[in-house]
């Protein structure tokens, strides 16, 4: 019966330690992920800003060709949502929203995670211009996971997660604009 009663003392206090551990935890993260494309800013921000486009380019969209998908509102103008649902586990369901444009530099969106997990996350594309032909173009993503569940951080490799699928859909998205 003691050896019970110090087993459960153990695990309680195991417990009890990682929860404060997870206190003092980040719970924010970020992903930023660049390239740069021969091509004007007026026109690689011409097309980012229709987030219609990300279909071309987002690994996401590309994981499930038969994923449904939904839109409202008018593309390229803050409002526009577009919201998808797929058997895929990795794509899941969720939605999109453009929530602001500043001509020319930059596009941000809200990210609503519906399933496999919900979660809200605020991600943004933005356009500089190198030189007249020459652009570079960052695509981010910030995150947050609330206690306790911050304690994944630790464990979770968010910025190679993510960043890696960032990587594949701006390299798409150079051979897309490249080729215009």
């Amino acid at each position: 019966m003691n050896v019970l009663i110090t087993i459960l003392i153990a695990v309680i206090a195991l417990m009890i330690s990682v929860l404060i551990l997870a206190a003092f935890l980040k719970k924010d993260y970020s992903v930023v992920r660049e390239i740069t494309v021969t091509v004007p800013k007026q026109e690689v921000f011409d097309y980012l800003k229709f987030l219609k486009n990300q279909d071309n380019f987002s690994k996401w969209a590309l994981m499930d060709p038969n994923m449904k998908k939904s839109f409202s509102g008018t593309d390229g103008t803050v409002g526009f949502i577009s919201a998808w649902e797929s058997d895929d586990k990795n794509v899941g369901k969720g939605e999109q929203e453009i929530r602001k444009i500043v001509a020319g530099e930059r596009i941000e969106y809200e990210l609503r995670f519906i399933k496999p997990f919900a979660g809200v996350a605020n991600a943004f594309l933005t356009v500089e211009s190198l030189t007249d032909n020459l652009t570079k173009i960052r695509w981010g993503f910030d995150s947050k996971m609330n206690y306790p569940m911050n304690l994944m951080l630790l464990f979770l490799k968010m910025d190679k997660m993510i960043g890696n699928d960032f990587e594949t859909g701006l390299i798409k998205l150079k051979s897309i604009l490249e080729k215009a």
